[in-house]
C-alpha cells in the first residue's frame, strides 16, 4: 500500500514550475503588449487627471415638460451617448432642478464629446428640397437647388434586407451634396411647388404625383418668398447665422439649415419631418468586406417608425436630385443629406458612402442617442484641473502604503520565513493589476479614479487573506504531526475551498455594485472585481507551486526556527508514524503482538 501512496504524493505535487512558468509568460505578454500599445501607465479619471465639465440647461419644447422623469431620461441619452464614443469614467448627472452636469475625463476626444453632449435637440429626417454651397463654397450669389459642380455625390440610403443584395449607389461619398439635376438657380419658391412635401406622420401624399401646391407649412406665396429670402440670405460660414437657421422650428415646419461637409458648409431648405429620431430603434457603423463599399451606418426601425421611413422614401425616390435626398437634422444641423434610390421597406436601412469609420461611428451614435424628451442650452463649458484630486491621491497612496507596511510588518513578525511567500505573492498581484489597467486603457477605455484606486488598496487586505487561510491550513497539519511536503499538499484542497467561497462573495459584491451604481463608484466596484479574479490567478498558479518548492527546501522542511513552521513552536503533536524500540538486552520472551 506504500507505493501507491507515494505515486498520489508525487503525482499532486508534480512539476509546480510550469504554473510559476506559466505567469512569468502572462507578465512578458502582457509588459510586451503595454509597449506596444504606446501606454506605458494607466489612464486617469478627471479627478486624477482634469478634463471638461459641461453645463447644460433645459428648455422647455412644445408638449414637454421639465420634470423628473424627463430629465432622468436626458441623462440616460446622454450617458449613453457619451460612452457610445467611447469615453469611460464619465459622469452625467442632474443639477437641481433643470440641469445637468457632464464631466468627461482628459485623454478622450473631449471635443466630439463636447459637440454630441452639447447637440441636445431632437432628431428628425427631413426631404431636402434645395441645397447649395455656402459662404466661400458658393459657386455663385444666387441660390441653386444644389451646389452644381460638387466633387462627390451624396451617401445612398438603401435596403439592407439581405446580405446578398446590392442595392448601394457606386462610389458614393459621405455627405457631400450630390450635382443636381435641375438647372442652376431655380428659386425655392419652384423647388417648393415641384414636389410633394411628406407630411409629419410620414406618409405620401397622393403617392405618385407631385403636389402643384407649395407645403402645408409654407402656408401661401408669401411664406414662400420669406423662405427664399432667408436661404439666399444665409451663410453658413458665420456660428451666428447657423445658430439661427431653424431655430424654434416645430417638426411640420419648412426650415433652411446648414450643414458642414468635411471643411465646407452647405446650405438646405428642409420639408416637414417625415421621421422622428425617437423611431430609430438602433444604428451601428459596420465595415462591408463583401460589396466593398467599406464603411456604413445600418439602421433598424421601430413599427411605426418602418411604416413612416417606407412612405417617405418611396415619394423622395421618384424625385430629381436633390429632392431624392433627406436631411439628417440635429440640434437644426444637417448631419448628414443620404440620396434615395428606391422604396426603403422591412424597416431596416443602411446609409453607405466614403465614411470613414469615425464619421460612421459618429453617425451611427447621433441617429442611437440624439433624440432627447427636452433641448438643453449649453451654460458654460470650464476646464477641470486634478491639483484636488491629486492632493487627495497623494493621502490616499500615503494611506496605502502605510496600511502595506503594516502588513508586511505583520507577516515578517508572525509567519518569519513564510512571508517571503506572501509578500512575493503580493509583487506578483500588484504587477498583473497594474499591466492589466493600463491596457484596459486604450483597449476599453478604463480610467482610474479615486474610488478605484481605493478598490485597489482594499485588494490588498482580500490578497493577504488568501495567503493567511492557506498558511494556517498548512500549520495546523504540522500540528497534527506531519511534515511539511504532505502538509503543503494536505492543506491545499481545504485553503483552496475557503478561498474561492471569499473570493466568490467578494467579486459578487463587486458585480452588483457595478451593475447599479453609476460613474465613480463603478470604478471603485471594477477595480474590487478585477483584484479578486486577479487574487485567484496568483493563489493557484503563483502561491501554491511556489510553496511546494519551498518545501523541498531543507530550511522550511526541517522547521527552522525561522521559517514559520516550526513544529516545536507550533505545538506540533508527536510525528504520525512508527517509531523504533530503543536498543538493549530484552528479558523474558517476547510478546507476539509487539514482535
Amino acid at each position: 500500500m506504500a507505493a501507491p501512496k507515494k505515486g498520489r504524493s508525487a503525482s499532486a505535487q508534480s512539476k509546480p514550475g510550469r504554473s510559476l512558468a506559466l505567469i512569468l509568460i502572462a507578465i512578458v505578454a502582457l509588459t510586451g503588449g503595454m509597449f506596444a500599445s504606446g501606454h506605458k501607465t494607466p489612464r486617469l479619471g478627471i479627478d486624477l487627471a482634469g478634463g471638461t465639465s459641461i453645463t447644460l440647461k433645459a428648455k422647455a419644447d412644445q408638449g414637454s415638460a421639465i420634470n423628473k422623469a424627463n430629465m432622468d431620461t436626458a441623462v440616460d441619452i446622454m450617458n449613453r451617448r457619451v460612452n457610445g464614443l467611447g469615453v469611460s469614467e464619465a459622469e452625467v448627472q442632474t443639477q437641481g432642478n433643470d440641469n445637468i452636469i457632464v464631466n468627461i475625463p482628459k485623454g478622450t476626444n473631449s471635443k466630439e464629446a463636447q459637440q454630441q453632449v452639447g447637440t441636445t435637440a431632437k432628431l428628425y429626417f427631413r426631404p431636402v428640397l434645395a441645397a447649395a454651397p455656402s459662404g466661400a463654397a458658393a459657386q455663385s450669389p444666387s441660390p441653386s437647388a444644389s451646389p452644381s459642380g460638387s466633387s462627390s455625390p451624396n451617401p445612398s440610403a438603401s435596403p439592407s434586407t439581405s446580405a446578398s443584395s446590392n442595392q448601394k449607389a457606386s462610389s458614393p461619398s459621405s455627405g457631400s451634396p450630390s450635382a443636381s439635376a435641375t438647372s442652376q438657380g431655380r428659386p425655392v419658391t419652384d423647388a417648393l411647388k415641384a414636389g410633394s412635401t411628406p407630411s409629419p406622420s410620414g406618409s405620401a401624399s397622393g403617392g405618385t404625383k407631385p403636389s402643384p401646391t407649395p407645403s402645408a407649412s409654407s402656408g401661401s406665396s408669401a411664406a414662400a418668398s420669406k423662405l427664399q429670402a432667408q436661404y439666399t440670405a444665409l451663410d453658413c460660414t458665420k456660428p451666428a447665422e447657423r445658430a439661427k437657421a431653424g431655430n424654434g422650428a416645430k417638426p411640420g415646419d419648412t426650415i433652411v439649415a446648414c450643414g458642414q461637409i468635411g471643411k465646407a458648409w452647405y446650405k438646405y431648405v428642409l420639408g416637414p419631418a417625415g421621421v422622428d429620431g425617437t423611431e430609430v430603434k438602433k444604428a451601428q457603423a459596420v465595415f462591408d468586406t463583401q460589396g466593398a463599399a467599406g464603411w456604413q451606418v445600418q439602421m433598424t426601425f421601430t413599427g411605426s417608425g418602418a411604416k413612416k421611413f417606407a412612405d417617405v422614401t418611396g415619394t423622395l425616390a421618384q424625385k430629381q436630385e436633390p429632392q431624392n435626398e433627406f436631411g439628417i437634422v440635429l440640434d437644426g444641423e444637417v448631419v448628414s443629406s443620404p440620396r434615395v434610390d428606391q422604396a426603403i421597406t422591412g424597416g431596416q436601412a443602411e446609409i453607405s458612402g466614403s465614411f470613414t469609420q469615425q464619421e460612421a461611428q459618429s453617425l451611427a451614435n447621433m441617429l442611437s442617442y440624439g433624440a432627447l424628451p427636452l433641448s438643453f442650452q449649453e451654460q458654460s463649458v470650464t476646464t477641470v484641473t486634478a491639483a484636488l484630486g491629486g492632493d487627495q491621491l497623494h493621502a490616499g497612496l500615503l494611506a496605502g502604503a502605510i496600511g502595506l507596511a503594516l502588513v508586511v510588518i505583520y507577516l515578517v513578525v508572525y509567519y518569519r520565513g513564510l512571508s517571503i511567500v506572501a509578500m512575493a505573492s503580493l509583487l506578483v498581484s500588484a504587477i498583473l493589476t497594474y499591466l492589466i489597467m493600463t491596457l484596459l486603457g486604450p483597449a476599453i477605455h478604463f480610467a482610474l479614479n479615486l474610488p478605484a484606486v481605493c478598490g485597489a488598496i482594499v485588494a490588498i487586505g482580500i490578497t493577504a487573506d488568501s495567503f493567511i487561510v492557506y498558511f494556517e491550513r498548512i500549520r495546523d497539519e504540522i500540528r497534527e504531526g506531519r511534515t511539511l511536503r504532505p502538509a503543503v499538499e494536505r492543506a491545499w484542497p481545504r485553503a483552496r475551498r475557503t478561498i474561492l467561497v471569499s473570493d466568490f462573495v467578494s467579486f459578487l459584491a463587486a458585480a452588483v455594485l457595478f451593475i447599479v451604481t453609476v460613474g465613480k463608484v463603478q470604478g471603485f466596484a471594477f477595480t474590487l472585481g478585477l483584484t479578486t479574479v486577479l487574487d485567484v490567478v496568483v493563489v493557484f498558479f503563483f502561491t501554491k507551486p511556489l510553496m511546494t518548492l519551498l518545501a523541498r527546501r531543507k530550511f522550511f522542511a526541517n522547521g527552522h526556527k525561522w521559517s514559520g513552521l516550526d513544529p516545536k513552536s507550533l505545538g506540533a503533536k508527536p510525528p504520525l508514524r512508527r517509531t523504533r524500540r530503543p536498543a538493549g538486552p530484552v528479558s523474558g520472551p517476547a510478546d507476539p503482538k509487539e514482535a
